[in-house]
């Protein structure tokens, strides 16, 4: 009986002991800084927005039928060694094209993950890179306006860069715009190639 009562008493104790602790560390914890305060003031404004004008659930989303459409082109089975028709303009407002067998690839797309996570010495984590593909490191820095890709009859490998005034239009066919149609061939294959196979 005494060692319940006992029991009990140590059970009040340390709750009341716990109870104070959490209103001490919440009090210690509060920050008091004008930054803090606008911050407290921003999330006020949003939550008294969105109880008022809560945001409309849409019944339809035309994002995802394109991602969609994208994925039945490009990403089922039937599109393994699907055409795709790169035309470039360069700064002039020439045109060329290449016929790549598949989807040009930028030098920022990666077969094998970039980093790995790693504990360091204080217990915290850390991203750590990892090599590409050839043994060596790089940042990516600037290779994302390269791209590649193999041409669609010779499997030649070609390359192409963007920006600096010149851009590219990708077409899953021959484009038929009046632009395109004077486009020079710039790779081992021309779309009269591609159109007898």
């Amino acid at each position: 009986m005494q060692h319940t009562a006992r029991t009990a008493r140590t059970a009040r104790t340390a709750l009341a002991v716990a109870a104070v602790l959490t209103l001490l560390t919440a009090s210690a914890c509060e920050d008091d800084s004008s930054q803090a305060k606008e911050t407290r003031a921003k999330q006020s404004g949003y939550d008294k927005l969105v109880k008022k004008q809560p945001i409309e659930v849409p019944e339809y989303s035309s994002t995802r039928e394109t991602i969609n459409k994208w994925i039945k082109t490009w990403g089922k089975a039937g599109a393994k060694g699907k055409l795709s028709y790169v035309y470039l303009q360069n700064a002039k407002g020439e045109y060329g094209y290449f016929v790549l067998k598949g989807l040009p690839v930028s030098y920022c797309a990666l077969g094998t993950p970039p980093s790995k996570t790693e504990s360091n010495n204080s217990g915290g984590m850390v991203n750590v890179p990892l090599p590409a593909m050839d043994g060596t490191y790089s940042d990516g820095a600037g290779a994302c306006n390269t791209y590649y890709g193999f041409d669609a009859t010779t499997g030649a490998y070609l390359e192409f860069t963007v920006g600096m005034n010149q851009s590219f239009f990708l077409f899953d066919q021959p484009s038929t715009l009046p632009e395109f149609s004077s486009a020079s061939q710039m790779g081992p294959s021309s779309i009269e190639d591609t159109d007898k196979r």
